[in-house]
């Protein structure tokens, strides 16, 4: 960490709660002291996030409105502790401390979600229309969810079905005015006699976005479609619903070339188009859930079964015959059994999944291979006075055909002491210790082509052996009237860290070729944030986020793990101007700012990574609830982000690495300009 690092670092020590401690009642954007009364569901049933040891951020409906992304991993990217690897403006992926790919899990209606995530390329595929609310589990959560949890869960709640006798409509809409971005979602839910149903409708059409260096960037063109269907029953006895899913996402691709005289971006058709042109990624995922839950008294039993299918094509030279096709079939079962005895809080539960990869293209990047996962786990929490501890164990194993048995064993155990807590002041203390477990994926094991998406011929490696790790967690937190503030520091060693490296062997005279080994890593940093309000209506906001990546044993230029996030301060000064006026409510202005600042720890071999310069955005915001007859009937939103039109590129963006610019000797395309986004929610009836 260098001098500037320090110095910012000590500037925006202490944190507040995340805006997870915003209500989402109509009478106020931001309340605090809310610790005691949240509770998180994407552990075992509801724990109050005051008795969480491990580090978990919240993130509620009302922020997921006011937010501004093109997709979800791009909203909840801007918490502390998180970043995203993306591919233009479509293609995102979620980072936890450093860490992504499959060492992120990412659930969905309580279903890991499966969708070949272990390509640099591939998205998520989800509308982030329907998503509610967003768990940030940090640090190794294998207790819970078995392999490919090892740097955290992101959990992602469509919003609870309605109380009985209730019907509720709503029309959301939202343009970018920089890549003509425009968005819709069609949503109407219901209860009528404990028969449940909830039905939404989204699409988003972009074309390519732009920036002051190199225009608008040929192949960032978009179009999404989705749809869902739940339809249940719920009763004094518990609930079962049965859902659907259907999503469909048409990225183009952005390579990067330029013309070898001009140093311009080749494109074969006019710019600005909202069609799709080749190259681009064909992708459709399907879902059906049936969830079941019974009430045990001071207990409940769940059983979530769950399958999923993915299709992703890619075309290169053709619209119609694609160069990859990969079709994946998923099958989840999860039971669970939650219950209060005594003043002990026990869970158990028993988690399994079925995989069939099948590829339907002449070319094969991967084998198709069967894979069979089951894991079966337990934990306990007791308060004792001022001290909550909770801890477990968990066994798991993975069987991939052909490449044997990826077996682990893991738990963690920790603790909170409430140090204070009074009516108007509250200070805890945490401490929390992880094993994490995560098996090598087909990629890693069986890959032998050319990837695309990384520019290189792929060899896969059978010898790989599974990854374990030691993550320990030390945090703060304090509330006050005045002043909120959050720490969080952590140190995480990897056994059997896999990565890619370079090999002389020549597969194709047109890529260099790269091969899966593994060594010993750590990771280590903090995030903090602080909210100082001294009036009820203003807040200003600092984090800062930090995370250095090494592997142990390697010479200088393999120091550094490659795609670590830069350290980032980000703030914000926002003032409420009205609660309870006549036709305006929870109306607020605000100023933000996003510093990233240099990154100059990157893995230097081959060329692989460069150095990425520090950069600053200002953004500015508003937003209001439009009430007539005392009735609310808009939710207004506008943003501006990179307000002065910054020219930058991110760290982790994969577009970095594209072509260099003969004329102005520039590598790579850059990011988003200046971007201003009009976002409006209609209530059609209550």
């Amino acid at each position: 960490m260098n001098r500037k690092t320090i110095f910012l670092s000590l500037l925006c020590y202490g944190s507040t709660m995340t805006a997870q401690n915003a209500s989402d009642s109509s009478d106020v954007f931001y309340k605090h002291l809310k610790l005691n009364e949240l509770t998180v569901t994407g552990v075992t049933g509801q724990t109050k996030l005051r008795d969480m040891p491990a580090p978990v951020t919240l993130i509620r409906s009302k922020e997921l409105r006011a937010s501004v992304g093109t997709n979800i991993i791009d909203v909840v990217s801007h918490q502390p502790g998180m970043a995203q690897l993306t591919t233009g403006s479509g293609i995102s992926k979620p980072i936890i401390r450093g860490l992504g790919y499959n060492r992120v899990l990412v659930v969905n209606d309580g279903v890991r979600q499966e969708g070949q995530q272990w390509g640099d390329e591939h998205g998520l595929e989800v509308d982030d229309q329907a998503v509610s609310s967003v768990e940030i589990l940090k640090g190794p959560a294998s207790l819970m969810y078995g392999s490919d949890a090892m740097a955290g869960v992101l959990i992602l709640h469509s919003a609870p079905t309605l109380s009985e006798g209730h019907m509720r409509g709503s029309v959301t809409s939202g343009y970018q005015t920089n890549n003509g971005m425009f968005d819709y979602s069609l949503n109407f839910a219901g209860n009528q006699q404990g028969y449940v149903w909830n039905v939404r409708y989204s699409e988003k059409l972009a074309h390519e976005y732009k920036n002051p260096v190199d225009g608008y960037v040929p192949g960032t063109q978009l179009h999404d479609r989705a749809a869902s269907l739940l339809l249940g029953i719920n009763r004094e006895w518990g609930h079962s619903h049965l859902k659907w899913d259907v999503f469909h996402l048409t990225p183009s691709m952005a390579e990067g070339e330029r013309d070898p005289l001009t140093g311009e971006l080749e494109h074969e058709y006019n710019l600005k188009t909202y069609h799709k042109a080749l190259p681009f990624q064909q992708v459709k995922h399907y879902k059906a859930t049936w969830d079941n839950a019974l009430n045990l008294g001071k207990g409940e039993l769940k059983t979530i079964i769950a399958y999923q299918q993915n299709k992703r094509q890619e075309f290169e030279d053709s619209s119609v015959d694609p160069e990859l096709y990969f079709r994946l079939h998923t099958l989840t079962g999860d039971v669970r059994w939650v219950q209060d005895i005594a003043d002990y809080k026990v869970a158990a539960g028993v988690a399994t999944m079925y995989q069939k990869s099948e590829n339907l293209a002449e070319e094969a990047l991967i084998p198709a291979y069967h894979l069979f996962d089951i894991g079966g786990y337990g934990t306990v929490q007791k308060t004792i006075g001022q001290w909550t501890m909770s801890g477990g164990l968990r066994a798991d194993n993975r069987h991939i055909h052909d490449y044997g048995n990826f077996s682990g064993f893991t738990g963690s155990i920790g603790s909170v002491y409430r140090v204070l807590e009074t009516a108007d002041r509250s200070l805890n203390l945490r401490l929390n210790m992880a094993r994490g477990f995560r098996a090598p994926n087909m990629s890693e094991l069986g890959s032998d082509g050319v990837h695309e998406g990384t520019i290189r011929y792929e060899v896969g490696n059978k010898d790989l052996k599974s990854e374990y790790s030691w993550q320990g967690d030390l945090g703060i937190d304090y509330e006050g009237q005045m002043v909120s503030a959050q720490l969080s520091l952590f140190v995480n060693r990897i056994e059997n860290y896999i990565f890619a490296h370079r090999i002389p062997l020549v597969m194709d005279p047109a890529y260099n070729t790269y091969s899966y080994t593994q060594g010993d890593a750590v990771l280590k940093g903090f995030e903090t944030r602080v909210d100082f309000h001294p009036i009820h209506r203003i807040h200003f906001a600092n984090s800062f986020s930090y995370v250095d990546g090494r592997q142990l044993h390697q010479p200088k230029s393999s120091r550094y793990l490659p795609m670590m996030p830069a350290p980032r301060w980000t703030s914000e000064l926002k003032y409420e101007i009205t609660h309870y006026e006549h036709h305006f409510t929870n109306s607020y202005v605000a100023v933000g700012m996003d510093c990233f600042l240099e990154q100059n720890h990157f893995y230097e071999a081959d060329d692989t990574e460069t150095r990425t310069p520090s950069y600053t955005l200002f953004n500015i915001s508003a937003g209001t609830d439009l009430k007539l007859g005392g009735k609310k009937v808009a939710e207004l939103y506008l943003t501006a982000q990179n307000l002065f039109n910054r020219a930058y590129q991110n760290h982790l963006s994969r577009l970095k690495y594209t072509d260099v610019n003969v004329v102005t000797g520039h590598q790579g395309i850059y990011n988003m300009g200046r971007n201003i986004t009009f976002k409006v929610v209609v209530p059609i009836f209550m």
